[in-house]
């Protein structure tokens, strides 16, 4: 079964230095440190979490201020309210723990998931046809491109053999060529938190859960932490056309993120991050599991190229980033029949973990049938300069 919502902490929570956001009814959203313990708010040192980690040494400003910021209550009490399936609206409950800051995701990062966005174009979406595709696929081009590097000379050779059979896609392009696919996911407080209902769009009948670590960036291109995401994607939208991808990525609770941010200190930093392992299981309402995972370590890019590649010289961000960096897990798992492979049935329930970030846990619905997204940039504006938090 899937762990209670709850069990949403780093197996190191005791050393963990996590920021997230929480509804507070009456309030609005409220930034706090978050332990086990209890909630504290850090209104009083930055308004919002992308002004928080736009602050120097911001670890070290979050340390120090728990000495003087005043405890919201029982985190657990607020991470079991975060259900939106059974939530009260009288009580505060979790949010996603960026605001801000722009949602960009990194996409065909490793092998395997490249493999499938090259078979989804192949079959043109048409899930009854993946298998047949995928094993003419690995039959030209192999499944041992991992050691390939992304834009070395090795690779633009790789590229003319292939050329020359045929079998050259766009999605090998950003896959092994110089230049990393980097794409808007989610626009500005549109993300989902911890408990919250995910949205597939209404007409897909082809789509799946991608499990992501997410950097977060300010807006001087520092990584200063990572979190959990879920790129929700529709493999049929894509697959028909890649100019679809918009369609395919970003609709009404498409994009979770969450339960914390973990900031970057002397117990966690980068190289942890390349070492994160990720366990996903998705467990449906007709007893259906799946269970799958992806390690950073065999990614193609470094999650500091992506990040470099995203942000950077060519293109700002003044509140900061939020980097989905890919996933290798592309689900396989017959659900309907032998050759259909796998897709979500509104129920299903989905579970991302790794033991130095916790748990996201999430619902499946629709897109037309997840909560509306009405909570944008101005409104939280109206509520700051109500609370008397914008200068």
């Amino acid at each position: 079964m899937t762990a209670p919502l709850t069990h949403c902490w780093p197996q190191d929570a005791d050393q963990a230095l996590l920021i997230g956001r929480i509804w507070q009814p009456g309030t609005g959203p409220v930034v706090v440190a978050a332990t086990p313990q209890g909630l504290w708010d850090l209104s009083a040192l930055a308004p919002t979490s992308s002004a928080l980690l736009e602050l120097p040494d911001v670890g070290t400003r979050v340390r120090a201020h728990l000495t003087q910021a005043p405890q919201l209550g029982s985190a657990q009490a607020v991470v079991a309210n975060s259900d939106e399936s059974q939530r009260d609206p009288s009580q505060p409950w979790l949010l996603a723990p960026c605001d801000l800051q722009a949602v960009k995701a990194s996409g065909v990062t490793f092998v395997a998931s490249m493999l499938e966005r090259v078979i989804e174009e192949q079959a043109r979406g048409d899930a009854s046809k993946a298998e047949a595709v995928r094993k003419a696929v690995v039959a030209v081009i192999g499944d041992n491109l991992r050691a390939v590097r992304p834009g070395s000379p090795e690779a633009a050779q790789l590229k003319e053999v292939l050329l020359a059979q045929g079998v050259w896609s766009q999605y090998l392009e950003v896959g092994i060529g110089p230049d990393a696919e980097i794409f808007t996911k989610a626009q500005p407080m549109s993300a989902v938190g911890h408990g919250a209902w995910v949205g597939l769009h209404p007409g897909s009948a082809w789509n799946n859960p991608e499990p992501e670590i997410v950097l977060a960036a300010n807006s001087r291109g520092e990584v200063v932490g990572a979190t959990l995401g879920n790129d929700v994607n529709l493999r049929d939208f894509e697959g028909r056309s890649a100019l679809l991808l918009g369609k395919a990525k970003d609709n009404n609770a498409s994009c979770a993120i969450g339960p914390f941010i973990r900031l970057f200190d002397a117990h966690f930093g980068i190289d942890d991050v390349r070492r994160c392992d990720l366990a996903m299981r998705v467990q449906g309402t007709e007893g259906f599991e799946m269970a799958g995972s992806s390690s950073l370590s065999q990614i193609s890019r470094d999650p500091l190229d992506l990040a470099a590649q995203a942000i950077g010289p060519y293109h700002q961000y003044p509140d900061g980033m939020m980097l989905f960096l890919g996933t290798m897990f592309a689900p396989t798992q017959d659900r309907h029949g032998p050759g259909q492979g796998f897709t979500h049935v509104v129920g299903d329930t989905v579970s991302i973990a790794t033991p130095r970030l916790g748990q996201l846990f999430n619902r499946v619905t629709t897109s037309d049938q997840a909560p509306a997204w009405t909570y944008g940039v101005g409104a939280l504006m109206r509520d700051l300069a109500r609370r008397g938090l914008l200068a």
